[in-house]
Order: structure tokens, then C-alpha cells, then sequence
């Protein structure tokens, strides 16, 4: 791992190539899963906040799964998550096209929400691990996401710059910047490892 400001990258990040690609897996990854996509307590407010305007958005499954469960769930670790339509799909999974798509981020996306979805989402596949006083960037291998990873090694896409948008939003363009030095560093051999 490297330390970037208070964040410690996974060298996965960097070595790791992906690239969704929606047209082979139709967004599957709001479907598949033990649970919903994991949240923040800030997040749960926000999706509170902005509800009214996802809802209209919303399969009438998922509003009565927000309706039965509240906003957020707990995991059996104890961690809040999005909520499950039958303990599958995420209660915001909308269907269009014949893919899968967040019924937040449409809402975000035409200017209705000031909300655009879990960080937990659009960081993956990184997941966050929180700890006192720093936070861990993980790589995390998840079986649907296989064509991604195809897609990825073929384009050579390596998943921070895939995610460049979205490490941006959570972390700021200096940060990203400073990252991308890592992963130069990193690929020419000279960021030292233990």
C-alpha cells in the first residue's frame, strides 16, 4: 500500500485494469449481492433529504421496500446499507433499456436530487475501509463484475483511472493528481514497496 495524504491505496488499484461494460453485464451489480450497497450515516440523511425526487424515479417494489424498511438497513456486521426489494435488488434499482440503472443517480442526473448515489457505488470496485484517523482504498473481486474486468485488461484500464471521476468527487483533484504520480511511480518501479 501507499499513503496518499491520509488515504492508503491498495497497489491493486493501480495494477488491476477494469471498465464496466454495461452491454455485457446490464448493470447486474444492483441485483446480485447478500445486501445493499453500503452507506454512510451522512448518505442516509441525504437520501432522506432528497427521497421525494428519487421516488418519483422508483419501481413501486422498491418504494414499498423503503416504505417496510426505512431508508437503511443494517448488515450483519452491523453496517447500514441500502435497502433489499425481496432480498435481492436494491430497493433503487430501476429498469431501462434492459439494463439496470440507480433510480438516484437518474434523479441526480436530470438536476431533480442533490444526492448522485453511494460512494460505496461509485467507487466500485474500490470499497472504503474506515479506521481512527485514516481511511484504506481496497480493490474488491466480485464474480458479476468478470466482463469488466475482460474489458479493462483489453483497453488497459487500470481501475484508478477508471474511477478518475469518481476519486475526484470524494477526495478532490489534488489528491488524484498526487495518486497518479503513485501509480507513474508505481509502474516505473520506483515507489518503494514492503
Amino acid at each position: 500500500m501507499v499513503q496518499i495524504g491520509d488515504i492508503l491505496v491498495s497497489f491493486d488499484i493501480f495494477e488491476k485494469k477494469f471498465c464496466c461494460d454495461l452491454s455485457q453485464c446490464k448493470g447486474i451489480c444492483c441485483i446480485e449481492g447478500d445486501y445493499g450497497a453500503p452507506l454512510h450515516k451522512k448518505e442516509i440523511r441525504n437520501i432522506k433529504e432528497n427521497y421525494e425526487k428519487i421516488k418519483t424515479y422508483m419501481k413501486p417494489e422498491g418504494i414499498a421496500a423503503i416504505e417496510q424498511q426505512g431508508f437503511a438497513v443494517k448488515d450483519c456486521d452491523g453496517e447500514w446499507t441500502t435497502p433489499l426489494i425481496n432480498g435481492r435488488e436494491c430497493a433503487f434499482a430501476i429498469e431501462a433499456d434492459g439494463c439496470c440503472w440507480c433510480a438516484m443517480e437518474k434523479a441526480w442526473t436530470e438536476g431533480k436530487s442533490t444526492f448522485r448515489k453511494p460512494v460505496s457505488c461509485h467507487l466500485y470496485p474500490i470499497r472504503i475501509a474506515r479506521y481512527v484517523g485514516f481511511e484504506a482504498l481496497n480493490y474488491h473481486k466480485w464474480s458479476v463484475c468478470r466482463e469488466a474486468r475482460i474489458k479493462g485488461e483489453k483497453e488497459g484500464i487500470p481501475v484508478y483511472r477508471f474511477l478518475k471521476e469518481a476519486l475526484i468527487s470524494q477526495y478532490g483533484e489534488e489528491w488524484y493528481k498526487d495518486l497518479e504520480y503513485a501509480a507513474q511511480e508505481y509502474e516505473a518501479g520506483r515507489l518503494i514497496t514492503h
